[in-house]
């Protein structure tokens, strides 16, 4: 059993910067963010796995996010830049095991509570 535990949200104007932090409990190779805005599916933003791949799965954040994760911490990062108000979401961390890091969040396992992010116009 692996927990989850994110931070970071916040509410920033239109192209500020926020920075998601999730805590691991325990190494895990595919860690992966989603985000939920109402009314919306969860959708994969982008996954770092152990070997240090990654993959955006949204064009729109391509150049504007920034994955990270260091393994020795099980800590999993998402810096975002050039915030729009279409990026207001609850963003969750995900994490299974095995080495393909899906986009479908019915593949994750554990999850985090979320955190808010709210971007201003």
């Amino acid at each position: 059993q692996v927990q989850l535990v994110e931070s970071g949200g916040g509410s920033v104007q239109a192209g500020g910067s926020l920075r998601l932090t999730c805590v691991a409990s325990g190494y895990i190779n595919c860690m992966v963010w989603f985000r939920q805005a109402p009314g919306k599916e969860r959708e994969g933003v982008a996954s770092a796995n152990g070997g240090g791949t990654v993959t955006y799965f949204i064009d729109s954040v391509k150049g504007r996010f920034t994955i990270a994760r260091d393994n020795a911490e099980k800590t999993l990062w998402l810096s975002m830049d050039s915030l729009m108000p279409e990026d207001s979401a609850m963003y969750y961390c995900a994490a299974k095991e095995g080495g393909y890091c899906a986009r479908d969040a019915d593949a994750y396992k554990y999850w985090g509570r979320g955190a808010q992010v709210t971007v201003s116009s």
